[in-house]
């Protein structure tokens, strides 16, 4: 693909900011949405197994609802953080989503009805293992399949974007035109790398629910110790599981030596270390994190070096810089997004460490931040019709 094509195929409008900024932000939400992801199919798998304990084992009759909640909470978290990656993608690689899109049109509209129903079906899920039905096992399959299946999509859209010296071979193959938007081409190592991300995800998860209801007597020290020993043995199974396949998809780049290859390895090294040794496990999740905002600079990475090397440059892009489109985000994502995101956080914490009815309206934090949240909605609102309906008549009189 020639790099002029590329470039002509770009908004004419160009960037609202500095594309730096938009690349920062695409690493930090994918990370975030992928955080999820990986919550969601961990849980989901890992109840799966339950459904076929709880009858016999009282451990796994307490658990497993548990696990099929947080999978569900996490399904929806997912879905609303993974605009975000796209859409910071879309404005700094926009030839590659567009030509993806037309190459992949029918799988696009796939994946979409894919994860609906798949999340759909998660919700029959919870309810059918929540009545005892034997059909829950099945649906739950079935519902984690799909997720899977849609996560493989989005993975072969990713990989395809990336390799845009194929493009016009996918395109007209032996020079005809292919318009089915059927093309569908995976990295098998990548995909099961990140994957197995997912086992390290719900053993994490696993321990910080043990410490998390540790304080509370409605659950005996015996099932909190099971869960917190079920945790730490899935969590260092796992780690070395994404030591190896990393390793073999750096080595499948070719980039085994790369120095951001080698830092992943070292970390990956240092967090199974940690993570056996470390006994506050809440530490251990936020280097999960940072271990997840390194995988994704590191994807990053690979896409910018392969797309600059064509001559497409991302930080070539005209700059219209648009101050009022990027103050309203920085106060929507400050003020709603932060004061809405540490209501909700302390509401959960708050309701779970209390033994008992947790009545909110008598504590004076979650009282407070509640208060804050509705005027905040309630100004943002104001703010958003009035500055649009400004713009509008501005434009247009």
């Amino acid at each position: 693909m020639n790099a002029d094509i590329l470039n002509l195929l770009r908004d004419p409008a160009g960037l609202p900011f500095y594309p730096v900024v938009f690349q920062g932000l695409y690493i930090l939400t994918w990370a975030l949405h992928a955080l999820f992801v990986f919550l969601s199919l961990g849980a989901l798998g890992l109840s799966l197994y339950g459904t076929l304990r709880q009858k016999t084992d009282k451990n796994w009759s307490i658990l497993t609802p548990h696990l099929i909640q947080v999978g569900k909470i996490s399904v929806s978290l997912l879905i609303v953080l993974g605009v975000a990656p796209l859409l910071f993608t879309q404005v700094i690689y926009d030839p590659n989503w567009y030509t993806i899109n037309t190459l992949s049109g029918l799988w696009v509209v796939i994946f979409i009805y894919c994860l609906l129903v798949g999340y759909s079906m998660y919700y029959w899920y919870y309810y059918a293992n929540k009545a005892n039905k034997s059909s829950s096992k099945l649906i739950g399959a079935v519902s984690f399949l799909l997720l899977i299946f849609a996560g493989l999509l989005m993975h072969s859209f990713a990989v395809q974007s990336i390799q845009p010296e194929k493009w016009m071979q996918w395109y007209a193959p032996n020079g005809v035109v292919d318009t089915s938007g059927l093309n569908f081409h995976v990295n098998t190592i990548r995909f099961l790398f990140l994957i197995s991300l997912s086992i390290t995800a719900i053993g994490l998860f696993l321990q910080n629910y043990s410490d998390f209801i540790k304080s509370n007597k409605a659950f005996l020290e015996s099932y909190d110790n099971y869960i917190k020993n079920l945790g730490s043995k899935i969590t260092t199974f796992a780690i070395i599981i994404n030591f190896v396949l990393f390793i073999a998809w750096s080595f499948q780049l070719g980039k085994i030596t790369d120095i951001f290859s080698i830092v992943i390895c070292i970390y990956l090294l240092i967090f199974l270390l940690l993570t056996k040794n470390i006994k506050n496990s809440y530490i251990s999740s936020a280097l999960f994190i940072i271990l997840l905002l390194i995988i994704s600079g590191f994807r990053e990475y690979i896409k910018f070096n392969i797309m600059n090397n064509i001559g497409y440059n991302i930080y070539d892009y005209p700059l219209n810089i648009e101050w009022t489109s990027i103050s309203m985000f920085i106060l929507t994502f400050v003020s709603l997004g932060g004061i809405g995101v540490t209501f909700i956080c302390t509401m959960a914490w708050k309701v779970g460490k209390n033994n008992g009815y947790f009545d909110a309206t008598k504590d004076k934090t979650v009282t407070l931040l509640a208060n804050s949240v509705l005027w905040i909605l309630s100004i943002w609102c104001i703010v958003y019709f009035a500055w649009g309906f400004f713009i509008l008549f501005k434009n247009s009189l």
